[in-house]
């Protein structure tokens, strides 16, 4: 028998609720934690633990409950009036935990605003599936299993509907408060319904609260508290305009006398800023005997096209531009700057990918400026990799070189400082014949097509400074000879190339082993706090065998020891509970995957959040959908295949990986639009269908109805630890310390366990058959 009408939307509204919920938070969030993608997975840990723990607490309540729709109800009054306090939370939390400005967080600081942050929505969160689950068994007259799987369906679909109008819609128009006053609104619309049926006498009540939120709307509350709590965020400094973009939150931030803009939090630019503007590109351009074209990536309007424009060879300027937001603020806030820009007919302004425009440009340069922050996110990462340096090369003339420069230190170089720089310049050593750097608090690297290319002490790039009657006051005659004293190019030398006794050897940065953004995470959150010094030092010196043998060990005795130690009704419960835990570490590493590959490939996963959710989402409905409808019998070796199924799915998606970033530009334009979401739709559908499976194994075929409300809470709560430590795992170690390859084959292993698990259970007779 069927739900009605009124149940199934309710329970759509809690996966649309909690989809565009958790797209906003990550998005707030990420904000804080500098847009650095490794802070995702802790997100969603955060968000999976607080969930599973709801849903799992919520089952004694619910099957005491003798009114569960009025149970439901009043979670979801909660949930309306404490979203938007949980926007207003994270903002507070960077000026409670970041005491130093500018500070990079560890995982630690993350982790803990995170979970403190999310914890009351989530719980309430979770205990809406539980509830749900009680009201539509009750509705429906169904069995444990099919009500579980329905109740998943449901939330999956309104999820996955959720995704598509948050990436589509919300996020595009609307701030993140206006966005959370909205779904306050609906979920008060459906408590106010809930209650009817419920308690006639209370459905005035919840109705008035209705009203009040959209009349506190219209007259620009959300409008109201979005201003006072950017200007809370920033505070210490002048917040002059902020505003989202789909490659991030930008904000121009004011101080006496000059203005910086952010992404992320990561500061992009200050102007004015004369020695930052002259150090970016005349370094580079004096290395060169006659540079004729310059493209520069990023950076350019801080003064440093003007400062380029000075040399006299100079034919031509290519500027590429990421972000077209980031122009608009230049527009109306930096009118000199763009003035400069545009005036000069050299200048050729490109608004698209730095990465896409080597790829496509038919064009060759004699030296390529990479003028970006430093790689502290996967976005910024991919302009420090061996794929990216290959391209590059590829549109140098023969002579031409690429430069950029990193934070670094004027006296001493740490052993983290060495690690980090040693990565890029081992990476830079693999596709260039000559390598060299400057030292200073900034070191300048600059990588030819040719050897004997590059200046070859401070007397050359003096004479070249002079020949091109340059007048600058920080890449002077005083400054180049002080930074270049043999003695300290020797010093770099020995640092950044690593001797024969080092262990473990320098390892190269690659698009798909993101090594040096987790070095410089590791770097700078350890300066902060030297206790995550050792905490970095231990993670990266595990060994992949010695992780993957752990692995192993502990797989294979849950596998088999639960054929000794059950008997043979609970070894296909215990089967199905352990396979949906694996899937959900499963399905959140494919998640975690699909975003830092589509982010390594394409830079802007801030947008592409809401798309793959969507898509994962989606899946899984479909799936669960698909599960419904076959027959009962079979169930357990249905779960081994489907396990089998899930250990190959992270190994196919990245064979798939690698040929989208080899594919050419048209290929790769399409894929970035096609192919991510709908690999993400394949993985969701696996997950979904596992659980409805597993569902039903769990509680048994023969009951027709639902004994205790704990059942669904519990299967629920297993899939969303599963997911809660995957997403911990995926993000903050596995990725970046081991690759995606290996990610993925300890992802595998994860599946396989329990497919031999059930198989193991299959040889029994399945009471289902």
């Amino acid at each position: 028998m069927r739900a009605g009408f009124g149940v199934r939307a309710v329970l759509v509204l809690i996966g649309f609720t909690a989809a565009i919920a958790q797209i906003v938070l990550l998005r707030e969030l990420m904000v804080v934690f500098y847009g650095n993608e490794s802070s995702i997975g802790l997100i969603l840990a955060s968000w999976l633990f607080w969930t599973s723990a709801g849903s799992g607490l919520a089952g004694h309540f619910a099957a005491r409950a003798r009114q569960p729709r009025r149970l439901m109800a009043g979670i979801q009054l909660l949930i309306a009036a404490i979203l938007p306090w949980t926007i207003l939370a994270v903002r507070a939390a960077k000026g409670l935990l970041q005491t130093v400005p500018g500070e990079v967080l560890g995982p630690g600081p993350m982790l803990l605003t995170s979970f403190s942050a999310l914890g009351p929505l989530c719980v309430l969160s979770g205990a809406l599936f539980t509830a749900g689950s009680k009201v539509y068994a009750t509705a429906a007259t169904t069995s444990a299993g099919e009500a579980t799987g329905a109740v998943y369906l449901w939330e999956a679909a309104g999820s996955s509907g959720g995704g598509v109008v948050a990436g589509l819609v919300l996020v595009r128009s609307l701030s993140s408060l206006e966005i959370a006053w909205l779904l306050a609104v609906l979920n008060l619309m459906a408590a106010s319904g809930l209650a009817i049926a419920a308690r006639p006498l209370r459905h005035a009540a919840v109705g008035g609260l209705v009203g009040i939120a959209a009349l506190l709307g219209t007259f620009g509350w959300p409008q109201r508290l979005e201003a006072i709590s950017q200007q809370r965020f920033w505070r210490g400094l002048q917040l002059v305009a902020t505003r989202n973009s789909v490659y991030g939150n930008l904000a121009v931030v004011g101080t006496e006398g000059s203005r910086s803009v952010y992404e992320n939090g990561v500061v992009l630019f200050n102007v004015p800023d004369p020695a930052a503007a002259e150090e970016a590109v005349h370094y580079a351009l004096l290395e060169h005997p006659s540079p004729r074209s310059l493209l520069l990536i990023g950076g350019g309007l801080n003064g440093s096209i003007a400062q380029a424009l000075r040399h006299p060879t100079l034919e031509r300027v290519d500027y590429v531009e990421l972000d077209p937001a980031i122009l608009d603020l230049a527009r109306e806030y930096f009118p000199n700057e763009w003035l400069a820009l545009r005036a000069d007919s050299r200048v050729r302004l490109h608004v698209m990918d730095g990465r896409l425009f080597l790829k496509t440009t038919e064009s060759a340069f004699d030296v390529v400026i990479v003028n970006l922050p430093e790689p502290q996110n996967a976005q910024l990462n991919r302009f420090y990799t061996v794929e990216f340096f290959r391209e590059a090369s590829r549109k140098l003339t023969p002579t031409g070189l690429l430069s950029f420069q990193l934070r670094s230190s004027e006296t001493y170089i740490s052993a983290e400082l060495g690690q980090f720089l040693r990565s890029i310049h081992t990476s830079l050593r693999a596709v260039f014949p000559q390598v060299t750097a400057i030292p200073g608090e900034t070191v300048h690297f600059f990588a030819a097509q040719q050897a004997g290319i590059l200046a070859s002490g401070a007397e050359e790039l003096l004479a070249r400074l002079h020949e091109r009657n340059l007048h600058t006051s920080y890449v002077s005659e005083y400054f180049i000879p002080f930074r270049m004293t043999p003695d300290r190019l020797l010093d770099l030398d020995l640092q950044l190339r690593p001797g024969p006794g080092d262990t473990p050897a320098t390892p190269v940065n690659r698009d798909f082993a993101p090594v040096a953004y987790y070095f410089d995470v590791a770097l700078w959150s350890s300066q902060f706090n030297p206790g995550y010094r050792r905490l970095f030092r231990t993670m990266a010196g595990v060994s992949f065998g010695a992780m993957a043998a752990t692995f192993g060990v502990v797989l294979a005795a849950l596998a088999v020891g639960g054929r000794f130690l059950t008997g043979r009704r609970h070894q296909r419960q215990l089967a199905a509970g352990f396979s949906t835990a694996a899937t959900g570490f499963t399905m959140i590493g494919l998640e975690m995957l699909l975003l830092l590959a589509f982010q390594a490939v394409y830079g802007y996963v801030y947008q592409q959040l809401a798309v793959v959710i969507a898509a994962f989402m989606a899946g899984m409905a479909l799936g669960s959908w698909l599960a419904m409808g076959r027959p009962a019998h079979g169930g357990m070796r249905v779960l081994a295949i489907t396990q089998v199924l899930a250990a190959a799915a992270p190994l196919v998606l990245l064979g798939l990986f690698q040929a989208i970033g080899r594919a050419n530009s048209t290929a790769t334009l399409a894929a970035s639009q096609i192919a991510f979401p709908a690999l993400a739709l394949v993985s969701g559908m696996l997950g979904g269908y596992e659980f409805s499976v597993a569902s039903r194994i769990f509680f048994g075929e023969t009951e027709t109805r639902l004994p205790a409300i704990h059942g669904p809470g519990t299967l629920y709560a297993l899939d969303l630890a599963g997911s809660c430590l995957g997403a911990v795992l995926f993000s903050a170690w596995f990725v970046p310390v081991f690759g995606f390859f290996k990610t993925a084959l300890l992802s595998a292993m994860v599946s396989l366990a329990p497919a031999v698990m059930a198989m193991l259970g299959d040889s029994e007779t399945d009471p289902a058959e």
